[in-house]
């Protein structure tokens, strides 16, 4: 079965974004080192340091599927029917964008409109072995919640944001979370590549 992990760029004082969804100096680390790595986005080339290029190309090759809400689908434009990470898009949303359906056809995006569990599960459907990635913010809290996440990825970045929208939400109900020591640690320039196990709460 496929992995499902919650991940995200990360500020130190743990924001994925400011409040207005621009993420700042963020993805610096995007664009600080000397290796090029075509995307499907025409016009953006990674050009990641060494250590984050193989940490990227890991990543890139176990990714099957992406699970996003409607915040994140409404904000990009549904990255115009094609995902920069080039995989098929699964979309929360209390509403199908049927504008959107009709101008984008045979596109692999699908739209869950019956919450987050079922949402994973077309997901993982899609992905089949390979893992799910869940962006980070209310969806990946959720997912926390409800016990469908097995691990959490941090791009952790050093720089202080002060403010905005946290890599959980900020409509989760749990108490603490304990997550397991981290199976990555890869030091980047500029970002700190963490990957840690979601711990059994039982």
């Amino acid at each position: 079965m496929s992995t499902v992990i919650a991940n995200a760029s990360m500020s130190l004082d743990g924001y994925i974004a400011k409040d207005d969804n621009t993420i700042g100096r963020l993805f610096d680390w995007l664009q600080n080192g000397d290796v090029a790595i075509e995307t499907a986005s025409e016009g953006i080339t990674l050009h990641l340091s060494p250590p984050s290029a193989e940490h990227w190309k890991r990543w890139m090759s176990s990714l099957g599927a992406l699970i996003c809400g409607r915040t994140l689908f409404d904000f990009t434009d549904g990255w115009d029917g094609r995902h920069t990470l080039d995989v098929p898009v699964v979309v929360v949303t209390h509403e199908v964008p049927t504008d959107w359906v009709e101008a984008h056809p045979d596109v692999p995006f699908t739209f869950v409109t019956d919450g987050v569990a079922a949402a994973v599960a077309k997901a993982r459907e899609v992905a089949g072995q390979r893992d799910v990635a869940v962006a980070a913010g209310t969806i990946a809290g959720q997912c926390l919640e409800l016990g469908l996440l097995d691990a959490v990825a941090i791009d952790l970045v050093p720089v202080v944001l002060g403010g905005g929208r946290p890599f959980f939400g900020g409509d989760v109900h749990f108490d603490d979370h304990l997550l397991g020591d981290p199976t990555v640690c890869v030091q980047g320039d500029r970002v700190t590549h963490l990957v840690f196990p979601v711990a059994d709460q039982g």
